[in-house]
């Protein structure tokens, strides 16, 4: 199994990192903008992709909080059984951010477009706690500009 990994230090303490990494509304902040918290399972978040033809449900299943989110991914064609883990290390009133999505079944051309990606998303976090909003990096309709 092939996991991406991250590591990012965020100006912001740990207290206002981890709510970005463990809800659904945290989520809509940096990564994408249609996120569905379910009412009958306050626990998982639907994320939508590019008009929703595309959509990866999430279902929490260990938050620690100010430590960390392990996230397991529902659906997905090569999400589906992979899971999203944040640990978050403070230092005074800053973060250390360690990501990774592991679990992969194989290291394919979309693992690799997903690493970039989670590159990507992991500064938009760091924006993000920094109070900087630059916005989610997907729009309803694809992804957004700086």
């Amino acid at each position: 199994m092939a996991d991406i990994q991250h590591s990012i230090p965020v100006e912001a303490p740990v207290a206002t990192v981890y709510p970005l990494i463990s809800t659904g509304e945290g989520f809509s902040k940096w990564w994408a903008a249609d996120v569905v918290k379910l009412q009958d399972d306050p626990e998982v978040a639907q994320l939508g992709f590019f008009n929703r033809s595309t959509i990866y449900r999430l279902r929490a299943e260990e938050l620690k909080p100010g430590q960390s989110a392990r996230w397991r991914c529902e659906t997905g064609e090569e999400w589906e059984g992979t899971h999203l883990t944040f640990t978050l290390q403070a230092n005074r009133d800053k973060t250390l951010v360690r990501f990774t999505h592991g679990d992969w079944k194989a290291v394919t051309d979309y693992f690799t477009a997903c690493n970039t990606t989670w590159g990507e998303l992991m500064f938009r976090l760091k924006a993000t706690a920094e109070g900087k909003s630059p916005g989610p990096l997907f729009s309803p309709n694809g992804m957004s500009a700086y």
